[in-house]
């Protein structure tokens, strides 16, 4: 069985408009905080750590939520059309905010913007997990790995989208002098590509029919199940009989699975605790310590984003031939590696070589090799009906680690020296190559 291209990147639209809309958050919502509104910037950091902390309570739960959901239109669907289209329309009200308090100075407005921002946030909260979820919801077991790859591929184009438009529409040649920058276009823009997004999902992706098709597909490779008088004794010899063959006890039936989906989930928590803490403080870090300017230490984390991005398709072949559990071990210690190659040069010079964008690169690809196979591990464990909750535990931990890896990195660079980033970020990559060693589950047939 091979994957359908055409339908995964469909399915992938939705996670391209959530990528678009977050990259272009990060970037634009900080500069309207500080330059409009005038709030220093441990105020606006607090603001901008609400998507996360929201993320904790959110994504579970509507996850699990989702699970549960039944309509016409599937499980997914409608949260996923409805939170693209409400989350569209309240993005127009930012830069209409922005602009109207430049020119009144309203505290009224400010407020208006602030509820605006957190309803936007609630919204991106209730339907990332279904959105997520959707992929997998629709893939057979064994073909997650390559469709994640194809998932976070298109992820990455909506990033890229967003660069593209912010370089064209915004760059320093156009707001140099400018004592207020209007954001209306860009966000007309990215709020048309979710409402398209939408339309895709709503128009191109028939969750109901795709549900039952893979179904259908995974009792073929299992073999049918043999009748018996009761709906629940053949769903409960279905899930026996597919736990057999493929060799993936579930989370809810098997201590040992429970254990291995505790370990993943560590390490999940951990390789973030190491990846982002430099992502969060690279541009710092070459400024203080290589005397980088934005553009130059900007162009190291391009460089790790595009052999991230090319990464996604190789890595998604390789984890089918040496498996999810040796490919993401294989990534942790080539980030581990990476970061200790970082961390010596960083003792030995104090400038930066361009031979560094080689281990940049191998950072990409290392990230890769993790993203591309920890989700559908994940989900490996779980039965279908749970996918939604899974998925929104595999993102509590993540936004946990990113809440607070960039408190705990910060605080040793302050306290201690910038010479600690690199060892931070090493420390955590081999805490989780250990973790993810008793990791037992998760791959595709494991015996």
């Amino acid at each position: 069985m091979k994957l359908d291209l055409f339908r995964t990147i469909k399915i992938g639209c939705a996670f391209l408009a959530i990528c678009a809309f977050w990259q272009m958050y990060n970037n634009v919502i900080p500069l309207i905080l500080t330059d409009t509104f005038h709030l220093n910037e441990s105020v606006s950091g607090v603001i901008m750590a609400a998507d996360n902390i929201l993320a904790l309570i959110l994504l579970p739960l509507f996850g699990t939520i989702s699970d549960r959901t039944k309509t016409s239109l599937g499980r997914r669907k409608p949260y996923i059309v409805a939170g693209s289209f409400m989350a569209a329309l309240l993005l127009l009200f930012i830069p209409f905010f922005d602009n109207l308090y430049y020119k009144t100075g309203n505290g009224m407005v400010k407020a208006g913007f602030i509820v605006v921002l957190g309803l936007i946030l609630i919204v991106m909260g209730v339907y990332r997990s279904p959105a997520v979820a959707l992929m997998p919801d629709l893939t057979p077991k064994r073909l997650r790995s390559e469709a994640n790859a194809v998932i976070n591929l298109m992820g990455a184009v909506g990033g890229i989208l967003y660069l593209i438009l912010a370089a064209l529409l915004y760059s320093k040649k156009r707001i140099e002098g400018l004592a207020h920058v209007d954001y209306t276009l860009l966000f007309l823009i990215i709020a048309v590509i979710m409402v398209l997004s939408a339309i895709v999902i709503m128009v191109g992706v028939d969750e109901v029919k795709l549900g039952r098709e893979k179904e259908e597909a995974e009792r073929q490779m299992t073999g049918p199940v043999e009748e018996t008088s009761e709906p629940e004794e053949i769903d409960r010899a279905d899930d026996a009989i597919r736990a057999i063959r493929s060799g993936s006890p579930y989370y809810d039936t098997d201590p040992r699975v429970r254990r291995s989906m505790l370990f993943l989930l560590i390490s999940i928590a951990l390789w973030f605790m190491s990846y982002n803490a430099v992502e969060t403080w690279i541009t710092t870090y070459a400024g203080h310590e290589w005397g980088l300017g934005l553009g130059e230490a900007s162009l190291i984390v391009t460089v790790a984003t595009a052999s991230a991005i090319v990464s996604y398709g190789p890595v998604g072949y390789i984890s089918g031939k040496i498996g999810r559990k040796n490919n993401i071990l294989l990534g942790v210690v080539m980030l581990a590696s990476s970061f200790a190659i970082l961390f010596i040069y960083s003792v030995m010079a104090d400038h930066f070589s361009k031979a560094l964008y080689a281990v940049f690169a191998l950072i990409g690809f290392a990230w890769a090799s993790i993203n591309v196979n920890s989700l559908p591990m994940v989900l490996e464990m779980c039965k279908d009906e749970d996918i939604g909750k899974f998925t929104g535990n595999y993102y509590f931990f993540s936004m946990f680690a990113q809440i607070l890896t960039p408190i705990l990195a910060g605080f040793c660079l302050n306290k201690v020296g910038y010479w600690t980033l690199f060892l931070y970020s090493t420390l955590f990559a081999l805490l989780a190559a250990v973790t993810m060693m008793k990791v037992k589950h998760g791959d595709v047939n494991e015996k």
